[in-house]
């Protein structure tokens, strides 16, 4: 079986030595990233400390291409592990999610609360 984060590494746009980044193909909200160790493996828990520290370090240079290209006023940084938290794709990924003021009439919740902003989006589409 193929991985697909495992043949993305060419659309990064970041990287360092152990991870890239690549803007989500079904975005929550304009400019969603997701940070992706180079190295396949599923859980957070399985990282060595040198990825977390690659993968802490792009979260942060995500964060400032995000402030250059679209100005966001918060953000969310998720990570799923296992399919009964939600994990669709078994490669390790972190998403970093930019908010919007009014993106959802109530942000109280976080990510809990995406899930109207992530109907409006792709209804832009």
């Amino acid at each position: 079986m193929t991985c697909i984060f495992c043949d993305k590494a060419e659309e990064a746009v970041l990287e360092n030595d152990l991870a890239y980044v690549i803007y989500d193909e079904y975005p929550v909200n304009e400019g969603h990233m997701l940070i992706i160790p180079k190295r396949h493996f599923s859980s957070y828990f399985e990282a060595k400390e040198k990825e977390h520290k690659a993968l802490r370090n792009l979260i942060y240079r995500g964060k400032d291409l995000l402030e250059e290209e679209y100005d966001p006023d918060g953000y969310n940084i998720g990570v799923n592990i296992g399919q009964e938290a939600g994990q669709t794709i078994m490669h390790f990924h972190i998403h970093l999610i930019p908010r919007y003021k009014g993106d959802v009439e109530n942000p109280g919740g976080g990510v809990r609360n995406l899930k109207e902003a992530v109907v409006e989006w792709e209804g832009e589409k």
